[in-house]
């Protein structure tokens, strides 16, 4: 399991490296260059959108003309559980569908792109207590009922590979007080995000990327 330390300190840049680099070692050892892993903002991480000119993603793996994987490193901290939960959540849709929308466009025109998103909350009380609703026009999905911002993030992240707008999610939790991270839903959990990344790999594989490179004599 990834040792990504404290949601406040992920927050701060100060563990995301961590984890670039450790994103970056599965396609190192399965072959590909180090120019075609992007985990830093001077290499360049800006990926084309549909609905914009292009956005910049956490770590990006390219080859030839195929988007190997895009990933999105992305926390939560308190004390405002509530507004920056809504704002991951639009984060998280938006960049996904311009990428989904932009490949519809070809503008990634090698093997469909493969998206995947890390994501740490913040273990708190505020995040593990359940949150009410408020009355709408309508009613409120029942799924939502008694959850804490944690259980909604799970719901949340399960269904953004469900609609196949990520390709596969890990989802932890962790607190200042007691740093080793926790694993919310089985289905998020570090050993599933790391098989649906071998799996990637393995596909690609199958169809001869990455290629070799040839020296000129």
């Amino acid at each position: 399991m990834v040792g990504a330390g404290t949601a406040g300190a992920v927050r701060g840049g100060k563990h995301f490296d961590g984890i670039a680099a450790l994103l970056a070692k599965f396609f190192l050892e399965a072959g590909y260059a180090p120019e075609d892993i992007r985990v830093n903002k001077k290499q360049g991480l800006e990926l084309p959108g549909y609905y914009r000119p292009q956005k910049q993603w956490d770590v990006v793996v390219a080859h030839e003309n195929t988007l190997v994987a895009a990933f999105e490193l992305k926390a939560l901290g308190g004390p405002s559980f509530g507004n920056n939960y809504n704002n991951r959540v639009e984060e998280a849709l938006g960049s996904a569908v311009d990428l989904r929308r932009a490949a519809l466009a070809e503008l990634f025109p090698g093997e469909k792109p493969w998206l995947g998103y890390f994501f740490i909350m913040e273990d708190h009380p505020k995040s593990r207590v359940p949150i009410g609703t408020r009355d709408g026009v309508f009613p409120v999905e029942s799924v939502w009922t008694g959850k804490s911002y944690q259980d909604r993030f799970a719901v949340f992240c399960e269904r953004l590979m469900a609609e196949g707008l990520y390709d596969s999610v890990c989802y932890i939790t962790s607190s200042p007080a007691d740093p080793k991270p926790m694993e919310p839903a089985v289905h998020l959990d570090w050993r599933h995000f790391a098989a649906a990344i071998n799996a990637r790999i393995k596909y690609l594989a199958d169809l001869g990327l990455p290629y070799e490179r040839t020296l000129p004599f």
